[in-house]
């Protein structure tokens, strides 16, 4: 059903591009983009505590924008970005204190970092300003995302956790590796955007994604049922204009 819900996200987001019935616009602009991801994984049917795990972002942009309708400037925007994901567990006690390792003396810590190549494509309304001043924009769309690596940071032996003092004992994840190499999901941002001519544009973001894919497998055999990514985005991106409309209505 997932799937299914994705696909039909797709095709209901990308409709209105097979049809231009507004003041029509023909502008393509590329650029770069950079950010912070805060991230985490929804385990179930057993409880992972967790904190967010703070990675990078950083990738292509491309936007083209076809009409403006009433007052909504009217775009499909694509992204190809390298993406620090995964999750970074809250070890603690049932005094809500850290953890301590019976062998190192330090408190637990243990996060997965994984890195992707993820590829989200929008639909985008934005209002205001085109090319000089400010435009505020809202966009959604899929996401896919490809696994290229992963790497696990504890600062103990896996084999010689405290399991006596923590209040999970859930520890399964902490060993596993991902199984499921392709990653979807919706993704949905707000941002403001900053134009002046022969210059470019310049935006900030902040960016939701729900996984609808598992890293893990989910079936009744499976350790979890679910274990699908949220990430948090804030990120700046710089376009600069390829191809642009004669119009003198836009400003």
């Amino acid at each position: 059903m997932k799937k299914y819900l994705f696909f039909f996200l797709c095709s209901l987001f990308f409709s209105p591009v097979r049809a231009q019935i507004g003041e029509y616009r023909n502008e393509f602009a590329a650029g770069v983009n950079g950010g912070l991801m805060m991230s985490s994984v929804g385990f179930a049917n057993y409880k992972v505590p967790q904190g967010q795990l703070m990675g990078k972002t950083f990738g292509a942009t491309f936007r083209y924008t076809g009409e403006k309708y009433f007052k909504s400037i009217c775009a499909i925007v694509a992204e190809v970005n390298f993406a620090e994901i995964g999750w970074q567990e809250r070890i603690w006690d049932v005094n809500d204190e850290p953890v301590i390792n019976v062998e190192t003396g330090v408190a637990e810590e243990y996060s997965r970092i994984m890195n992707y190549v993820q590829v989200p494509l929008f639909a985008r309304l934005g209002w205001g300003r085109e090319r000089r001043g400010f435009q505020a924009f809202f966009q959604v769309g899929p996401q896919l995302g490809f696994f290229l690596s992963e790497k696990t940071e504890a600062n103990y032996d896996l084999l010689m956790r405290n399991l006596n003092s923590r209040v999970s004992k859930v520890y399964a994840q902490e060993t596993m590796p991902v199984e499921n190499k392709f990653d979807y999901g919706i993704a949905a941002g707000l941002g403001l955007e900053f134009s002046r001519p022969h210059i470019g544009h310049f935006m900030v973001e902040g960016r939701y994604y729900f996984g609808l894919g598992n890293i893990y497998g989910n079936s009744k055999r499976d350790y979890f049922a679910k274990s699908n990514f949220y990430n948090i985005v804030i990120k700046a991106t710089y376009l600069f204009d390829i191809v642009k409309s004669n119009n003198p209505k836009i400003k």
